[in-house]
């Protein structure tokens, strides 16, 4: 098992529909990649209703491991390609990783040690 403390998670949560422009402009900016999962808002901005019935927006969630050293500009990536600095369409937070399996092509990257 690896030590991944040298790993962050960003967690964004964002409107339908941004997924793809957010993965590809993480990835551009030096990220390997992205998970994708569907979920539903019920936040404040989340209230509306179409014709008196309340309407749940569906929200895309990416999940986006990196090296610690990536995540300021990965971050600053996907806050432009989600629209983050307005308000209402979704939110970004990072997470600090533990332990880390699986990936071993990134912890390669970085010259891990088992």
């Amino acid at each position: 098992m690896k030590i991944g403390r040298d790993y962050q998670l960003i967690v964004t949560i964002i409107k339908k529909g941004f997924a793809e422009r957010v993965v590809n402009a993480a990835k551009a900016a030096g990220a390997r990649g992205g998970t994708i999962l569907h979920g539903r808002g019920v936040g404040i901005h989340e209230q509306k209703k179409l014709l008196g019935i309340p309407i749940e927006p569906e929200k895309d969630i990416i999940l986006t491991l990196i090296h610690q050293d990536q995540t300021k500009n990965v971050l600053k990536a996907i806050v432009q390609a989600g629209q983050l600095e307005k308000p209402g369409t979704g939110i970004g937070f990072v997470i600090d990783v533990d332990k880390v399996v699986g990936i071993v092509s990134l912890l390669e990257e970085f010259n891990d040690e088992i």
